[in-house]
């Protein structure tokens, strides 16, 4: 997701740093942007010359002190703790005016606002896989969270070629929590033996859904798509309708996450 929204930005003009501590990792989603890039120039629906721009306007760095800039969007481990701790870091060595946009699926943004210097600057920038296609985007606002952070996010986003939507802090956001009965009821299916993962995808499919549940939560990652069902029904009081399936929760123990391990409810 990082290096979606990392791509995103740059083919959009910005100047941007893609930061991360683990080498490998940062190696990796250098190389899937260049493909990507590439992809898109084979499709002509790039021209040499934008993904030259796009290229040149991105740097990968896995040095935090390198992380200096208007804007920084935070797309680490869905744990709050975390992302107070690596936004206060880049407070440190930041302007004051620094804006800080956490790309969290479901974690309240007031929390991580709370943990945060100067919170009025804290925000949620929800993205939407892959980040370069999806249109939509979250900007979730705290009681905290000033007039000019929520205007820099929302023009910031229209300059992206997104769509922002504007929505309070709540559990789920508005998409998140609109979408639980989906993978939730389709689990409970598998569950009870109603149907198999491809015959519940393909009923979905046939019915106007542009991907089945099961085959939308092997791309978006099992451990992700539990965190955020596991978010969820805490913070609603755990509702019975909204209990994560053991299904899913086998999936991320065994580390069967979908297209990023090569196995989930398919083989890839």
């Amino acid at each position: 997701m990082g290096g979606g929204i990392a791509q995103a930005v740059a083919s959009s003009g910005f100047r941007t740093i893609l930061y991360e501590f683990n080498n490998p990792v940062l190696e990796k989603a250098k190389a899937t942007i260049e493909n990507s890039l590439q992809s898109l120039l084979e499709k002509r629906k790039i021209t040499g010359n934008a993904k030259e721009e796009t290229l040149n306007n991105l740097r990968f760095t896995n040095n935090l002190h390198d992380c200096l800039g208007d804007v920084i969007i935070e797309a680490i481990i869905e744990k709050a703790e975390a992302k107070i701790a690596l936004f206060n870091q880049l407070a440190e060595i930041n302007s004051s005016e620094t804006v800080f946009a956490s790309n969290t699926s479901s974690l309240s943004i007031s929390q991580i606002a709370k943990g945060v210097k100067n919170p009025e600057r804290v925000i949620g920038m929800h993205f939407f896989n892959p980040a370069t296609i999806m249109k939509l985007v979250e900007v979730v606002k705290t009681g905290l969270t000033n007039d000019q952070t929520t205007n820099i996010i929302l023009e910031l986003t229209k300059l992206l070629g997104k769509t922002p939507v504007l929505c309070k802090d709540a559990p789920g956001f508005i998409v998140n929590r609109v979408a639980r009965p989906f993978y939730i009821e389709s689990l409970r299916l598998a569950e009870e033996n109603i149907g198999n993962f491809a015959t519940i995808d393909s009923i979905m499919e046939s019915t106007g859904f542009k991907m089945g549940p099961f085959k939308l939560m092997d791309l978006i990652g099992n451990d992700i798509n539990y965190a955020v069902s596991s978010s969820v029904y805490e913070q609603l009081d755990k509702p019975d309708r909204l209990k994560p399936s053991f299904i899913q929760e086998e999936k991320v123990e065994t580390r069967q996450l979908g297209k990023k391990t090569g196995k989930g409810y398919y083989d890839y």
